[in-house]
């Protein structure tokens, strides 16, 4: 009888000490895993921080809800520009991902159709998407053009040629909206939605820079499937996860009208001057919003 106590009292010290072992091997293995440090041997390649980012290349566009035209109660189109030295666009800007490189590759590529913003009978505003242009005819109408001397053999210019030189993306610093403002009846949703963007570029005439205008337009819904795909950098915040297009439908971006839909087709340049054309602004910003307030009962 004792023989059997005297083995189960080993027994049970054995069992206590391989559980000590094992609580020292455990915690002395944590001990030298404080940095997350990893084997050196992976089946991949290492990741980039301490998190898996979104996948935003693989992102699909969310389509918009469809729109009866016998829904539609009311509808105002408005013409507004993005400047990006406004310190809420920066992001447009970004030597990482800037707006007008994105387009312009993908216009070049074949993945993106530019329309001509010159107007026309048929169009005479220029922003119908009517005339498409081919890569090539686009860059040599938003080119700059040099000015190349000749020279006899004795060094007097005897004459020259303009060339077509290179598209300065540098150049850009405002793009123009094309939206509609729609009330939907059957949804009871007032909303708006881009119809197309167009970069403005600057043009000088006689040594005076006039208004920017547009280089070329591209159609909004086309493009979501380039710009659903492309990273918008935050100077505040690197977890955001934002593409373009979701800038773009959720109206993170700082803008101002320029004009809205009217019999006479005026611009609120024809009409105002200095400071006044920012408060038509948003006098014009403000009825769309109170018309969205009268719709309810509070």
């Amino acid at each position: 009888m004792q023989d059997v106590i005297y083995r189960m009292i080993e027994m049970k010290r054995l069992f206590f000490i391989l559980a000590c072992m094992a609580f020292v091997c455990k915690t002395y293995g944590q001990q030298e895993n404080l940095s997350n440090s990893v084997t050196p041997i992976q089946d991949g390649p290492p990741v980039d921080g301490y998190y898996e980012k979104s996948d935003i290349e693989n992102r699909k566009v969310i389509p918009y809800s469809h729109i009866r035209s016998v829904d539609v109660m009311y509808s105002k189109r408005v013409w507004r520009e993005i400047d990006l030295r406004d310190r809420l666009n920066a992001s447009f800007a970004s030597p990482k991902s800037r707006l007008i490189d994105i387009l312009m590759k993908a216009i070049m590529a074949g993945e993106l159709t530019a329309y001509d913003p010159i107007p026309t009978k048929e169009d005479p505003n220029g922003d119908s998407f009517k005339t498409p242009l081919d890569p090539s005819k686009l860059m040599s109408n938003i080119a700059d053009s040099v000015f190349v001397p000749e020279f006899d053999n004795e060094g007097n210019q005897i004459g020259g040629q303009f060339q077509s030189g290179e598209f300065n993306t540098d150049s850009i610093f405002k793009f123009r909206i094309k939206e509609d403002w729609i009330f939907d009846k059957q949804r009871s949703v007032f909303e708006p939605r881009i119809i197309g963007i167009a970069p403005l570029i600057p043009i000088k005439a006689a040594d005076v820079y006039l208004d920017p205008q547009p280089a070329f337009w591209v159609y909004f819904p086309e493009a979501r499937h380039i710009l659903v795909n492309k990273e918008v950098v935050n100077r505040n915040n690197d977890a955001t996860g934002l593409s373009y297009d979701d800038v773009f439908i959720k109206r993170i971006f700082s803008s101002y009208v320029v004009k809205q839909s009217n019999p006479e087709d005026l611009r609120i340049k024809d009409y105002k001057e200095g400071v006044d054309r920012l408060y038509e602004s948003e006098k014009i910003k403000q009825t769309l919003l109170n018309y969205e307030h009268d719709l309810w009962s509070y």
